[in-house]
């Protein structure tokens, strides 16, 4: 590598946030400038630890900075990115481009970059002459410029298009803009390519690390809510794939190579038809079946783009000569997806955080166990697994298998019952039907009931299912003895190995165990409390739960209880004891394990579980608001009404009150009025008179000098 080549260099790309910006953002970050220069071949012959101890010593800096945009302002900035810019105006946008060596633009997402990837392209095209250092320019198409292209032999169509024929390429009709950016970007970098070099990465179909346009599929596999993953049309078109890593190891290889070809296709190996790719993604993670429907139904799911159905509908066969030729790629699955699906399957779940949670509910009878369980499902979207519905559904799906198949050639058979699935149909057909002659046997003769060996059998399949894989379970009371356990999760391959750790099948061993506690006393109260209604035909009779009781407290005092065997593999149980909780629906109990168990590792709720739940939290908004409107009303309407009441009351404590101060007065008054009538009045009547037979001048004063003189107390 040169001396040069091993300053860092920055690398600008849009939509950091996304599922394939996320996916090459990452893997760029971890890459050394120029590594891709190295033969791969010398670097496998390199001892590893010589090469873990050169990369060790390579300088940070000589790794690529990853800069660039979010599609959504309100995500964090991922941890692989130096930098992420909210852009306000085309001049600040590219300002930042012009800091990059590299520039990135993503279009096989989101059609609506598409107009500011040919504007960055031609912005920087015109700023050329002021390059303090050469740029690069790479727009990651999509094999949907190609879509409607003539293929290349007429006569042969198993004959693969090539980077060579990019010139004859005709595009599906909704990736018109497509195509012209590709022409664009193409146009711009051909004059002064020492200086301003672009590209166009037309990729296939990308897949893994969560999944892109594949999630849909993915998701309802995982889910396990359908019998078939739906095909849409007749699915015998091929689909060009790569990997999202794959495609970022072609980007790394452009930015180190510069190469003299300036479109390069970056596709894996694989020719893969539509209906080949569900198929493997049923068998892998859903129920192994699919299920041909009308391509127009493909739009009534709200998680499928119009740009989604298009790229599972095309038909193509393309072959990147280009990648084999001159590239040093470390594929990550360049023979496909089929063939890599197992890695596949692990990076989408581990991506994607859904891991299966397992649980084992352990007590006695009457202690809640299947209640528990049951509200233990409901909260992390579990598998209730219970003896009698393993042993019913088992019988169940036996007795289907076995039965005469009616074949109508007018329906649509689903792929999963043709072809090499109706051979190992055929060889099953025998294996089950001796299995189920074998446990009707076996019920016969124990009156009903079924020996251990084929329940164990049983409760294997049941939990290495799809569903109990995926999703995880919650055992209900089984297994009961330590002897069953080790049946049950014991690997069936050698012992021999010396190890304090028995060797357990991980996959299907629980991870968590509770064992509910109680006194027999509390049971049989809580029995004896039970409704008639509840306890009829169940074992909860008195003598049926007092027998059951008793053989649970005999199977679990011995040296070997199933508790014992869950200790050493060092699964180590939680006791919870129920009686200290005095909560009969047990909400205290469930609380408890979900503590101990954490936050679910599924998706989150669906948008018709969300609908639901705003429905309902709406409905009990506006019932409590109206509850409390009706109380609000209620109390103002007595308080109007004592208020009125106090009034009335008070007026008439008012007026009686005048009417004692009235009498009062008029009482106080009779001595004063007698007096005056008595010894004044009639001096004053006298009085008058004179005054008014004088006339004098000042009439008061001759009237009060009067009163002064004839007054008889005077006298």
């Amino acid at each position: 590598m040169a001396a040069g080549a091993a300053r860092c260099r920055r690398i600008f790309l849009n939509h950091l946030d996304s599922y394939c910006g996320r996916s090459i953002g990452e893997y760029l970050s971890g890459c050394v400038v120029g590594a891709s220069l190295e033969s791969v071949e010398e670097e496998e012959e390199e001892n590893e630890d010589h090469l873990e101890a050169e990369v060790s010593r390579r300088p940070k800096e000589g790794l690529y900075q990853i800069v660039g945009t979010l599609s959504k302002p309100e995500s964090t900035k991922p941890s692989f990115a130096e930098e992420t810019y909210a852009v306000s105006s085309q001049k600040e946008l590219l300002s930042y481009l012009l800091e990059c060596d590299i520039i990135l633009y993503n279009i096989t997402e989101d059609a609506n970059q598409i107009k500011e990837a040919t504007w960055a392209a031609s912005a920087l095209r015109m700023e050329i002459e002021h390059f303090a250092t050469p740029k690069m320019f790479i727009l990651i198409s999509t094999v949907m410029s190609w879509a409607k292209s003539k293929p290349p032999d007429p006569e042969d169509s198993e004959i693969p298009f090539t980077e060579e024929d990019y010139r004859r390429r005709k595009p599906h009709p909704n990736f018109i803009d497509h195509i012209n950016a590709e022409k664009l970007v193409l146009k711009l970098g051909k004059n002064n390519k020492h200086a301003f070099s672009t590209y166009v990465v037309a990729s296939g179909i990308q897949y893994g690390a969560g999944e892109g346009v594949l999630h849909y599929f993915f998701k309802i596999g995982w889910l396990s809510e359908t019998a078939a993953i739906p095909v849409f049309g007749h699915g015998n078109n091929c689909i060009p794939t790569i990997h999202v890593r794959d495609l970022a190891a072609v980007l790394q290889n452009i930015a180190d190579h510069r190469p003299k070809f300036h479109y390069i296709l970056a596709v894996d190996e694989s020719a893969h038809t539509f209906q080949e790719l569900i198929k493997c993604i049923s068998k892998n993670v859903g129920p192994g079946k699919i299920e041909k429907i009308p391509e127009e139904n493909a739009f009534l799911s709200k998680e499928l783009t119009q740009m989604h159905v298009d790229m599972l509908l095309v038909n193509l066969r393309m072959e990147a000569m280009f990648l084999k030729e001159t590239f040093n790629i470390k594929w990550v699955a360049q023979t496909g997806l089929v063939e890599n699906i197992e890695q596949i399957v692990e990076e989408y779940k581990q991506s994607r955080g859904l891991l299966p949670l397992k649980v084992y509910i352990h007590g006695p009878p009457g202690v809640g166990k299947s209640t528990i369980a049951e509200e233990i499902c409901k909260h992390y979207k579990l598998h209730h697994i219970k003896i009698k519905d393993v042993i019913s559904e088992s019988i169940a799906k036996l007795e289907k298998i076995v039965a005469p198949k009616e074949v109508d050639s007018d329906s649509v058979r689903q792929e999963g019952e043709e072809g090499e699935d109706d051979e190992e149909e055929g060889e099953n057909l025998e294996e089950a039907h001796e299995l189920l002659a074998e446990i009707k046997e076996s019920m016969e003769q124990n009156a009903g009931r079924l020996d251990d060996q084929y329940v164990i059998k049983l409760f294997k399949d049941k939990l290495k299912s799809m569903p109990c894989r995926n999703q995880g379970y919650v055992l209900d009371g089984f297994p009961k003895t330590y002897d069953q356990a080790r049946d049950l999760f014991n690997l069936e391959e050698e012992e021999e190995i010396a190890s304090k750790i028995p060797k357990y099948d991980k996959i299907i061993t629980p991870e968590f165990v509770i064992s509910l506690t109680a006194s027999d006393e509390f049971l049989k109260n809580r029995i004896i409390n039970l409704p008639e209604s509840v306890v009829a035909g169940t074992h909860y009779t008195q003598d049926r739960f007092l027998q059951s009781l008793n053989n649970f407290r005999e199977i679990n005092v011995d040296d070997e209880t199933v508790l014992n065997y869950f200790d050493e593999l060092e699964i180590h149980p939680q006791f919870i004891d129920v009686a200290k909780y005095e909560d009969s629906e047990n909400r205290f109990v469930v609380k408890e394990i979900i503590k101990e168990i954490g936050e679910p590792r599924n998706y989150g709720l669906t948008d018709e579980e969300k609908e639901s739940l705003e429905r309902k939290a709406a409905e009990e908004c506006l019932a409590r608001e109206a509850k409390e409107k009706a109380e609000r009303e209620r109390r103002e309407a007595e308080e109007r009404a004592e208020r009125i009441a106090n009034w009335e009351e008070w007026n008439k404590h008012l007026e009686e009150v005048k009417k004692q101060e009235q009498e009062l007065l008029e009482a106080q008054s009779i001595p004063l009025r007698n007096y005056l009538m008595k010894h004044v009045m009639p001096t004053l009547m006298q009085g008058l008179n004179e005054c008014c037979k004088i006339r004098p001048d000042d009439p008061v004063d001759f009237l009060a000098e009067y009163l002064f003189k004839n007054n008889p107390d005077v006298k």
